[in-house]
């Protein structure tokens, strides 16, 4: 194996070998924003976009998005879940929807593409529902909150 854990001695690209790692409780937690209009943020709050319910929608987006991880990001693993949970999170004041995602799994590999991915996947819905009554939202700020479980033990984002 190159120095690349990726890349094999004769240079192709392999996914990172887990037989040999323990199966332990893994959990990560993503957070991300979608910022808009305050208006904007009233329908989705109020159930009057047009689409449906944002927040409904996002979130079976997100579960279906944590549990394709494997399909869409190139050498992740593909993982049986155990949970996946969305939470989102109005903030009028900065005119934006604070979406948070929950990860488990029991297995060799972590599971922060999972959470990063359901965020992602949640806010984009958001948008999709919404372009219709604002194009300028702002899809940002997604990041790895807290991560447990593996070799690399526990991790908690410093606060920014």
């Amino acid at each position: 194996m190159s120095k690349l854990s990726h890349i094999d001695d004769q240079g192709r690209i392999r996914m990172v070998d887990v037989t040999g790692k323990d199966k332990t409780v893994r959990e990560a937690v993503a957070r991300g924003e979608i910022r808009m209009r305050p208006q904007t943020l009233s329908r989705i709050v109020s159930g009057s976009v047009t689409k449906g319910n944002v927040f409904v929608t996002a979130k079976i987006a997100g579960i279906l998005a944590a549990k394709k991880t494997g399909d869409l990001i190139p050498l992740c693993h593909p993982l049986a879940l155990t949970e996946v949970d969305l939470s989102f999170d109005p903030d009028q004041e900065n005119s934006r929807v604070v979406i948070e995602a929950r990860v488990r799994t029991v297995g060799p590999t972590g599971v922060e593409m999972e959470a990063l991915t359901a965020v992602s996947v949640a806010a984009l819905t958001i948008y999709d529902m919404c372009k219709a009554v604002e194009k300028e939202m702002t899809i940002g700020n997604i990041m790895l909150v807290k991560k447990s479980g593996g070799k690399s033990g526990r991790y908690i984002r410093k606060a920014d």
